[in-house]
């Protein structure tokens, strides 16, 4: 599914298109960042950032935290996850055949190739993020086993 705002063409690094549908919030580029990151949200999506932020850090404790396309972002053998909050949701950033492959279980939320949408007012799927970020660490340990 793609989603627009009206009058704009959709183009997914668009710098007008990111300043319409995030939350812009100052970052640098290290793993304290993300606590700046997640700080400088508005309270009530503090919590489930950090609800996020601790299910990655979990499903992968070797991944290496930084700030990557101003949200947070996680390196494991290769691009493994990023995250971000935007106006009515926690955008879910995991590299394509994932979400493919769990596409039941993603049944109720907004997908793309690439993209998880976590509803802002619902519970965080601790487990289900668990579940994927596993899975793109497994695709991320074959490929660096093919090199």
């Amino acid at each position: 599914m793609k989603l627009s705002v009206p009058g704009l063409p959709w183009k997914p690094y668009s710098r007008r298109l990111r300043k319409i549908c995030t939350i812009a919030l100052p970052v640098e580029k290290n793993g304290e960042d993300v606590d700046r990151y997640i700080s400088a949200a508005p309270k009530a999506a503090q919590g489930k950032l950090r609800e996020v932020r601790a299910a990655i850090r979990e499903a992968a404790p070797a991944a290496k935290e930084s700030i990557s396309y101003r949200i947070p972002f996680y390196n494991y053998k290769g691009r493994l996850v990023y995250f971000g909050l935007f106006r009515g949701h926690i955008g879910l950033y995991i590299r394509p055949p994932v979400i493919e492959q769990h596409k039941k279980d993603l049944a109720g939320y907004v997908t793309t190739m690439s993209a998880v949408h976590l509803p802002l007012d619902e519970e965080i799927p601790s487990g289900l993020i668990k579940k994927l970020v596993r899975a793109r660490t497994k695709i991320n340990d074959a490929e660096e086993t093919k090199r």
